[in-house]
């Protein structure tokens, strides 16, 4: 089994993911190889697919942006072929996933567990937006918001204050609330806020751990309207249609939702975990009480409203979308 440190990234792009023989797949992340993520969803991946196959099918990680330095072409490195399995935020670009991105709506789903469940009832909308193999869907818990020199406690704190936002479905709710919305990957959160680049920064509390954000914040606000955020383990489709059925049963034995609910168990998990770490580095944690939230909930339905009555994708509205994932749809 080829490592990271056997191989190097310009070797792989050289000769490239589809050229090299099948039976070592290429997994591409730009995190960190500590991050939750790789111990819930890659790593588990890589042992059963090479577990269930007796070592015929394995996988080699790239991780810290080995193959990709980008973020928000993740997607594109996997169909380009650079990499066989890519894991992709859809919040990048979301214009090409909005119905995966439909989660990330304020009042979808109260944790991570519970989101995950939401896009799996949707997976067959879902699906039809990747031109991939989707190995595992899940997600994060809803968004806490990060400010360095300006508490949020009020809506009215809102008012004027850049935000950043993991997808642009976020967008018309954030400035809803008066703030302006900028989507950014999270490789350069913790140094926008830190430079002042943005007032505030909209994402799960486990950032606290995954990218340090308790150093540049001074404040986190909780319980503020929003929902988690869509992540993708994808395999290169022609890579995948290349294998005999044999290994690609495999593969499927290897991923699907089992998997996909062990990463919204660890994001569920370390939510918490990540609000305390912050406020043991001497965060100050505003918890918005209940008669707040609801003003902010309020001031966000003539977004909400829009929404639900527009055509999301693949031919269903907002509101359609609601009941697929939420399970109320007969």
């Amino acid at each position: 089994m080829k490592s990271l440190f056997a191989l190097a990234a310009t070797a792989a792009l050289s000769l490239g993911a589809q050229s090299a023989t099948a039976k070592d797949l290429a997994l591409a992340y730009f995190m960190g190889p500590t991050h939750p993520m790789n111990k819930a969803v890659f790593t588990p991946f890589a042992e059963k697919l090479a577990e269930v196959s007796g070592g015929a099918l394995t996988v080699s990680m790239f991780p810290g942006g080995a193959l990709n330095s980008a973020p928000p072409k993740q997607y594109a490195i996997l169909l380009d072929g650079i990499a066989d399995v890519a894991f992709h935020l859809p919040g990048y670009t979301a214009q090409l996933f909005p119905v995966a991105t439909s989660v990330t709506t304020p009042g979808m789903c109260a944790d991570a567990v519970e989101c995950t469940e939401a896009m799996w009832r949707a997976y067959d909308l879902i699906e039809k937006e990747f031109d991939a193999k989707i190995l595992a869907l899940w997600a994060n818990d809803p968004q806490v918001l990060y400010t360095r020199d300006a508490p949020v406690r009020t809506l009215e704190d809102m008012n004027g204050l850049v935000v950043r936002v993991t997808s642009a479905q976020d967008i018309p709710f954030t400035e809803a609330l008066g703030a302006s919305a900028v989507s950014q990957p999270v490789s350069v959160i913790n140094q926008n806020l830190a430079n002042g680049v943005v007032d505030a920064v909209s994402i799960d509390p486990s950032a606290t751990m995954s990218f340090k954000m308790h150093e540049p914040a001074n404040y986190m606000t909780t319980n503020i309207p929003g929902a988690g955020s869509a992540f993708v383990l994808l395999m290169n489709k022609t890579v995948y249609g290349a294998l005999s059925e044999e290994e690609k049963g495999w593969v499927d034995e290897a991923s699907g939702k089992w998997l996909s609910l062990e990463g919204g168990k660890m994001y569920k998990a370390i939510a918490q975990r990540g609000i305390d770490v912050a406020r043991e580095n001497g965060v100050e944690i505003i918890e918005l009480s209940d008669d707040e939230r609801a003003r902010w909930d309020a001031t966000i339905q003539p977004a909400m409203d829009a929404w639900l009555a527009s055509e999301v994708g693949q031919g269903k509205t907002g509101a359609e979308i609601t009941a697929i994932m939420k399970g109320d749809d007969g």
